[in-house]
């Protein structure tokens, strides 16, 4: 039996150990993609204790805790740090299997030097031993961003935004990480929503410009591609459940927004039409600038209207969709492709049902322009996890170049999440090994950890042009 976690925790054969030992243990972060705060790392705050770093805003934890049954109040409510903290103490022991126990337990090693597992009856001893050391400094944003050996952070920010702290952190030359903006337009496709004319004032505000027709909407966006990349932004990231493809005229569409100016109703082909032409848009501006392109399909978001109105969207309300994807993801990249305009992207699916859809439809749309131009992107969010991981780089490696692959995300807003990293990492190592183990691959541990530190790192520095 293996002693719990230990070096080689996940390393099952000697060849993995070596690659990851080689390729990957003190390989740099490069974290394309997250919802880490730009303010927060700007303020470099240091936080209370390890509740508030640890519990506050994650709610992989929080639904954990209410499927074991935890209240409410323990959770998102007005209990005490510490009463949180033994709260999710007490669940985790129960987590078997979860991805979860894994990262809790890398957090505890990593940054606390604490290698004994968390239960109730270590918590007290756990708390004390976490807060002295918070106390006694090196859990600052910027001082666990350094300790983690990232060398780029790419937020998660709206169009309208005013990217003050970018600014900030671009002007500090004390710290060495990288943090640049991605744009993220979600709020320009919710018509039927009622978030969508107060962005429309958010972005009349930030472009000194009036916004009363999908023309001038797109001339506004155009503004604000061209400040986020004089930002430094080469990614944009969008939030689909699926991928329309209507053709609309320029009569349709204008149509279709003064509509949602008035806060009209919508068919379905009327929101597919201003979709699509807003992600034609998007994907022709991307291009010209060398761009990374991010869809993120498959989320179905906000379930529980009674938690949404208490407490908010990113609660820990969202789920699997499954939705029809491939038919109008092909006929949208072939759209863009025919017109030179296809910039580099990345496809996620939250849904695993679609690995082969995405898998697949890589290969139609490469070109010489970039080394695996259209990438798989990593297991996301609900298939973050040990078997979500493997069967996403098995499906890659199956369909595609899984050299070339940019590698995990962190996808998160905690600062304590990049053993993340090392997480994935070790279950790439273990996957490469077990190829070599059984006679599928030659055993070359320098080419072996080249690809290996590749993946961690090089690949998406190289791909993102950062």
């Amino acid at each position: 039996m293996k002693a719990f976690m230990n070096d080689d925790f996940l390393l099952t054969t000697d060849t993995a150990q070596e690659i990851y030992n080689y390729g990957a243990k003190d390989t740099p972060i490069f974290d394309w993609h997250c919802h880490l705060s730009p303010k927060e790392i700007y303020e470099n705050r240091k936080p209370a204790d390890i509740a508030e770093l640890w519990l506050g805003g994650d709610h992989y934890k929080w639904r954990a805790m209410r499927s074991y049954g935890i209240d409410e109040k323990f959770i998102t409510g007005d209990s005490t740090g510490y009463e949180k903290f033994l709260k999710y103490a007490e669940v985790l022991p129960y987590c078997i299997g979860n991805p979860l126990y894994h990262w809790t337990h890398l957090e505890l090693q990593r940054y606390f030097d604490i290698y004994e597992p968390l239960s109730p009856k270590s918590a007290p001893a756990i708390w004390e031993k976490c807060n002295a050391k918070i106390e006694a400094g090196g859990f600052t944003p910027r001082e666990l961003i350094e300790k983690s050996n990232v060398a780029c952070v790419c937020t998660t920010d709206d169009a309208a935004d005013s990217l003050e702290y970018h600014k900030l952190l671009a002007a500090d030359s004390s710290f060495k990480c990288k943090v640049i903006p991605a744009f993220r337009p979600d709020k320009s496709f919710l018509i039927e929503s009622d978030v969508f004319v107060p962005w429309i004032e958010a972005m009349e505000k930030a472009n000194h410009m009036k916004i009363d027709s999908f023309s001038s909407l797109l001339n506004a966006l155009e503004k604000r591609i061209e400040f986020f990349d004089e930002m430094g932004c080469r990614a944009s990231d969008h939030a689909l459940a699926y991928c329309p493809f209507e053709p609309a005229t320029d009569e349709q569409l204008e149509e279709i927004f003064k509509k949602a100016l008035s806060h009209g109703t919508f068919t379905e082909k009327e929101l597919d039409m201003y979709r699509t032409a807003l992600l034609m848009f998007f994907g022709e501006q991307y291009a010209k600038r060398g761009w990374v392109m991010e869809l993120h399909f498959g989320a179905m978001r906000n379930n529980n209207t009674k938690m949404f109105n208490l407490l908010g969207p990113d609660t820990g309300f969202d789920s699997v969709d499954d939705y029809r994807l491939a038919h109008g993801l092909s006929r949208y990249l072939d759209a863009l492709e025919v017109k030179g305009s296809l910039p580099k992207t990345v496809l996620f699916t939250l849904n695993p049902k679609d690995n082969y859809v995405l898998g697949t439809m890589l290969g139609n749309f490469q070109s010489s322009e970039a080394q695996s131009k259209i990438q798989f992107g990593s297991a996301w969010w609900f298939n973050d996890n040990y078997d979500g991981m493997r069967q996403q780089m098995q499906t890659l490696a199956n369909l595609g170049v899984l050299g070339k692959f940019v590698g995990m995300v962190t996808d998160s807003r905690s600062f304590l999440s990049y053993p993340r990293h090392e997480y994935f990492r070790r279950i790439l190592c273990e996957l490469l090994g077990d190829l070599v183990e059984e006679g599928k691959y030659p055993c070359d541990i320098a080419f072996l950890s080249q690809i290996v530190a590749d993946i961690s790192f090089n690949n998406a520095k190289n791909y993102f042009g950062i």
